[in-house]
């Protein structure tokens, strides 16, 4: 493996049943999230899922936020929600450990960087859906956080493409490597 991924781990981020449903006539969707998921184990480099999920009763809710004001109001995103769980063309292995955030970033309101620091990561390797939601603030908060940052653009997916275009293209590489899944495999030898 390459010596720059010596201590990275991919973040395969929101890549659960209700935001994945979005993209579900697009059936070659996740297939760079795929090739990504196999590349990284078998290079041994740990997969970290995040997904967003509330507590029952949604006291992390605030009405005055404008992305989630409405969660609590018609449900569905509580953590034993079925909505909530990693979608299963992209499932967790035993032992690849699943991070519960509660706001957009994956660092926001969960454990991540205890995970990340206790395993002695300091590069990650970003994945997920929306790319203009938490593929953007995590890798801004990272950056802030001093992570070396690859971004894989096709493992990214976004409702809008020309967002998604602009970010990658024009945001991203201002603060990370951007590059497609395959370059990324083809980097790891």
């Amino acid at each position: 493996m390459n010596d720059h991924y010596k201590h990275a781990a991919l973040l395969v981020m929101d890549m659960q049943n209700r935001i994945v449903s979005r993209f579900a006539e697009q059936t070659d969707v996740l297939l760079p999230v795929q090739r990504a998921l196999e590349a990284a184990r078998r290079n041994g480099i740990p997969v970290i899922f995040v997904r967003v999920a509330f507590r029952e009763g949604y006291p992390e809710v605030s009405p005055r936020n404008k992305i989630f004001g409405r969660i609590a109001e018609f449900g569905g995103v509580s953590e034993a929600e079925a909505d909530t769980q990693i979608h299963a063309s992209v499932q967790p292995l035993p032992g690849e450990p699943i991070v519960t955030k509660r706001r957009v970033s994956a660092f926001a309101g969960s454990d991540l960087e205890v995970v990340l620091r206790s395993r002695r990561i300091d590069t990650l390797i970003l994945s997920g859906i929306a790319t203009s939601g938490v593929v953007l603030s995590t890798l801004r908060e990272a950056a802030d956080k001093d992570f070396a940052l690859t971004v894989l653009a096709d493992a990214c997916l976004d409702a809008d493409p020309e967002v998604h275009r602009v970010l990658v293209e024009k945001v991203f590489p201002r603060q990370a490597d951007v590059m497609a899944v395959d370059a990324w495999i083809d980097g790891l030898a």
